[in-house]
């Protein structure tokens, strides 16, 4: 994939840029992406696409600002045509009513973002774009709105269909590598020896998800440890001197560290197809596998704890395992979902509250988030799609009897 990628790139380099003399378009952005969306030449299109990227890139955060703004404010709706395509659609839906309709409703900006999309390589400048969008456009509700056309878009473009499933190993190119040290979101890696601990041995996998068009950056990451039984502390899957599990012993795999890798692709879901695909190929190469689980940590019990001004012993890890139960399962936000963003990433896939785990993870990190519990998370195969349609339905959380047992103990100090 990364040679057909710089192949595109070399190809579009020599036979598009001497289009235009040499010269620099010095216009504004707002003019450029006016006629990039009116341009019918293919060369024209291109050329003014890798322009605006360019310079969009050259900006510092003020002037991306203003470009969204410009996006936001000039290249919406038009509700004018709009109320006028759907006063003749209602007279006749016909062909030519409705595609009346389904052009006056999709804003130009949509537009200028396929056709900037034309570029090689423009896939992942689109990424990032949208990444600054959301890191600047949090407190105005006009480029809330103009995220939602790039989440519409990527949806699409990130479609389960497009992505690709590669292992990663210590053979892997090291412009890989790296990313996975990089975008490591749960348990930090240090050095690379790290690393080698993590996708060498025997006993450990590691796989991601990529784009064709985005080759060498990982989309999303699962690192995977093959044990017997279920643990209840990272530390152990962790360890320098741990002894290495032969993999057709293995009954379970243990899914310890999944990570998100673009911010710019924040709320387009690919978590649900990698662990199951992961699970699938798992349980090909190695039948003996029989349990699916992961070993996660609880980001907001300690937060939630302390807002709750619950009283709580840290060494007491029976009533640690009791409020962190209670915590998953009858803390709630407003939609009635889980407060605890981890609980419902996965039992929105339709995993259940399996194990509750206190003193599982002495890091920094898990001590000031999850106040060093973690939780088993368990993805069975046969009850996934029910559990997820529960879920979705009901804000039914699936647990195990000894969940249920520890959050009906807390109940009583929660009352």
């Amino acid at each position: 994939m990364t040679i057909l990628a710089d192949m595109l790139s070399t190809v579009f380099e020599r036979r598009y840029a001497p289009w235009g003399g040499g010269r620099t378009d010095a216009r504004p952005i707002p003019d450029q992406a006016a006629d990039l969306i009116g341009a019918r030449g293919e060369i024209s299109g291109l050329t003014l696409a890798r322009s605006i990227l360019d310079r969009y890139a050259a900006l510092d955060d003020a002037g991306r600002l203003d470009f969204f703004r410009h996006l936001a404010d000039e290249m919406t709706i038009d509700t004018d045509r709009l109320r006028t395509a759907l006063a003749a659609y209602e007279q006749g839906q016909t062909k030519t009513t409705y595609r009346a309709v389904m052009n006056a409703a999709e804003p130009p900006r949509q537009e200028l973002i396929r056709r900037l999309n034309q570029v090689p390589g423009a896939t992942n400048a689109l990424v990032n774009m949208r990444a600054d969008l959301l890191r600047l456009g949090r407190d105005e509700p006009a480029l809330q709105a103009l995220d939602l056309d790039f989440r519409h878009l990527f949806a699409s473009w990130f479609n389960r269909g497009f992505l690709v499933l590669r292992p990663i190993s210590w053979e892997s190119p090291a412009r890989i590598l790296e990313k996975i040290i990089a975008y490591e979101a749960v348990h930090a890696i240090d050095k690379w020896e790290d690393l080698r601990r993590r996708v060498e041995p025997d006993d450990r996998r590691c796989f991601a998800f990529f784009h064709p068009a985005m080759p060498d950056e990982p989309l999303i990451f699962v690192e995977v440890a093959l044990t017997r039984g279920i643990p209840g502390s990272v530390q152990g899957l962790l360890a320098e001197d741990r002894t290495e599990l032969n993999k057709d012993r293995a009954d379970t795999a243990v899914f310890y560290s999944i990570s998100n890798c673009q911010n710019g692709l924040a709320g387009i879901s690919f978590g649900n197809s990698l662990i199951k695909q992961v699970a699938a190929d798992l349980s090909m190469e190695l039948p003996g596998l029989k349990t699916f689980v992961t070993l996660s940590p609880i980001p907001g019990f300690c937060r939630w704890l302390g807002d709750s001004g619950i009283a709580h012993d840290p060494a007491d890890d029976a009533q640690m395992r009791a409020l962190a139960a209670w915590y998953l399962t009858r803390a709630r936000r407003e939609d009635g979902t889980p407060l605890d963003p981890v609980a419902r990433f996965h039992l929105g896939n339709g995993a259940s509250v399996h194990q509750l785990h206190a003193g599982a993870d002495a890091s920094e990190k898990g001590q000031a988030q999850s106040c060093g519990a973690m939780v088993n998370y368990l993805y069975d195969l046969a009850r996934v799609s029910q559990n997820h349609e529960r879920f979705a339905d009901a804000r039914e959380i699936a647990t195990s009897s000894e969940v249920r047992s520890l959050a009906a103990a807390a109940d009583k100090q929660m009352a």
